[in-house]
């Protein structure tokens, strides 16, 4: 059973006087959005999901205080950075209060190797801001860089953008330190480090409200973006594959995309392109161009695009911005019947895997790989695009990768265990138990605090039944 949560919003105002507090209804069901519609079953599913109250606190200690309020009246308390999440991570299905963590974006310190900062800065200010002070950039970050906040990335991403040199933010020392606050009767103020952040990371704000946040910095580059076609897909992969364990290169980004994707939906970069040919997306340190030409002169491709020799660059997006998920916005775009699953191919037999698929599916699942630093090893992680009919043929694609080998991290699922491991995180449930005891923090989006006796194994969907309409 869901829990019916009191919402006594009129108590909830007179104790947060003085916090902004917006309860306008378009301004309210702006807030309580993200890109779940990049999936149309998250979107059947979620469409009508709004909270009833978003508040905007300036500080920490005005996170405190709407915490402690929320507790006291029986409000839910959904926190969101900028809503650049895909698989409703942000969305609060049991309405309520919406945390806009939003204002607390100050950049508070930057040292050598490290960058303390408030959760609703935006990563590519709080890049520049480093780069500026000392030459130092983030180490990841994903493509939504221009728009997303190192909290949000946190809480609700993975990897991206660097991830092939330094791995994921899962990896010990990818996350220095975060403060978080715990909702219960007095919040208390939490330091993390080392394993006890994974408590927190990538929970979608389900166990406590991430307040500031200490990441690694590391030596910012002239990066220099490249694409790369190839008339052949598998020739594409095999070149990302050598790039990606050429141990010498300094690469920052690193994907494939199958055709007719590139011409097709890089509307941008069109002109640089040739309809049918398939694309390695590559940013590459200045200093180590030469070397990296040199290896790309061995393949069977062709260099098109160079951000350093290129005569016009006006509107021309940076090359993270045509992978990742924003290789879906742009088909989206053009294609709206598009949508998109999350794979992995592990080593050492990855490319016969890809391949086999590759030809199993043709272009009903177009390729889009981004290779990363897995456990040590280069693992190319799989962003296909799918021609999407109907879901019980998406869920036959799902289960076909599975049987291949290939886990699904399912980007149509909205809970914390459907879309990664199939499987309770115990360290979060812990944690969960003593950091939010009445389950306010974005419920639904946990299946092992909402429904203990969820059987993963079975073919069964989770959905929260606290998902209500409006009015």
């Amino acid at each position: 059973m869901a829990h019916q949560f009191r919402n006594d919003f009129e108590a909830l105002r007179a104790e947060l006087d003085g916090i902004a507090l917006e309860d306008n209804p378009a301004l309210v069901k702006q807030k309580s959005r993200d890109f779940f519609w990049y999936s149309p079953v998250l979107k059947a599913q979620l469409d009508h999901v709004t909270a009833d109250l978003v508040a905007t606190p300036k500080d920490e200690a005005e996170v405190i205080r709407i915490l402690k309020a929320a507790f006291k009246h029986d409000v839910p308390v959904t926190p969101r950075g900028t809503g650049t999440g895909n698989y409703g991570q942000a969305m609060p299905l049991s309405g309520g209060l919406i945390l806009n963590l939003a204002e607390m974006n100050k950049v508070k310190a930057i040292h050598p190797g490290r960058v303390i900062a408030e959760p609703g800065a935006v990563i590519a200010q709080l890049d520049a801001e480093t780069k500026a002070h000392s030459g130092q950039e983030l180490r990841l970050h994903p493509s939504t860089a221009k728009t997303a906040t190192i909290g949000g990335f946190i809480a609700g991403g993975s990897g991206g953008v660097g991830s092939i040199r330094w791995g994921g933010l899962r990896d010990i020392g990818n996350v220095l330190r975060l403060r978080v606050v715990t909702m219960e009767a007095e919040p208390r103020i939490l330091e993390l480090t080392g394993w006890e952040l994974h408590k927190v990371m990538h929970a979608y704000g389900t166990n406590g409200i991430i307040t500031e946040v200490e990441m690694p910095l590391t030596t910012a580059y002239d990066w220099v973006d490249v694409l790369v076609g190839f008339d052949d897909y598998m020739d594409a992969v095999r070149y990302a594959d050598s790039v990606g364990n050429s141990d010498g290169l300094l690469i920052k980004e690193l994907a494939t995309v199958a055709a007719p994707i590139p011409y097709d939906y890089f509307l941008r970069h069109q002109k640089f392109l040739k309809p049918g040919q398939s694309l390695a997306i590559v940013t590459v340190a200045a200093h180590a161009v030469d070397a990296f030409l040199a290896l790309t002169s061995r393949s069977k491709g062709e260099v098109v695009f160079r951000s350093d020799t290129a005569e016009d660059l006006k509107g021309i997006p940076p090359n993270y911005e045509l992978g990742w998920n924003h290789t879906t916005l742009r088909a989206i775009r053009v294609d709206p019947s598009i949508t998109y699953l999350q794979s992995m191919y592990p080593p050492p037999h990855h490319i016969e895997k890809i391949e086999t698929l590759t030809k199993l599916f043709g272009d009903e699942v177009p390729g889009h790989l981004e290779f990363v630093r897995f456990d040590g090893k280069i693992t190319p992680m799989g962003l296909p695009m799918v021609r999407y009919t109907t879901e019980e043929r998406l869920e036959e694609i799902i289960r076909i990768h599975e049987e291949h080998g290939c886990p699904i991290f399912n980007p149509h699922r909205y809970t914390l265990e459907e879309g990664g491991m199939k499987q309770t995180d115990l360290a979060q449930l812990a944690f969960k138990r003593e950091a939010d005891p009445n389950g306010l923090l974005n419920p639904g989006k946990m299946i092992a605090w909402e429904d203990p006796d969820f059987d993963f194994t079975s073919t069964k969907t989770f959905l929260f039944p606290g998902i209500r309409a409006v009015g």
